[in-house]
């Protein structure tokens, strides 16, 4: 239920996000100007990949990391058993 929560959490507020720094924004308003309008798109679209890799990449990590801890928990608790 907990995970449920937390998914819902995550993906129900989506909203279109415009992630643009200054320099980018005075490309984009210069190559719309000049009737490129897909190549801002593509430099939106590349500045937020670049913006949720760190994070996509960290989240693995723990993840990962919580499911090793996870198996060692269990097989600590089985040697456990077995001693006693």
């Amino acid at each position: 239920m907990k995970y449920i929560f937390i998914i819902a959490l995550l993906l129900g507020p989506v909203m279109v996000v415009r992630a643009q720094c200054a320099m980018c924004r005075a490309t984009v308003e210069n190559s719309i100007s000049e009737g490129h309008e897909s190549f801002a798109a593509s430099l939106n679209a590349g500045i937020l990949y670049l913006f949720v890799m760190p994070y996509l990449a960290a989240a693995v990590l723990v993840w990962l990391w919580l499911r090793e801890s996870r198996k060692n928990e269990r097989k600590n608790k089985i040697r456990i058993r077995h001693i006693s």
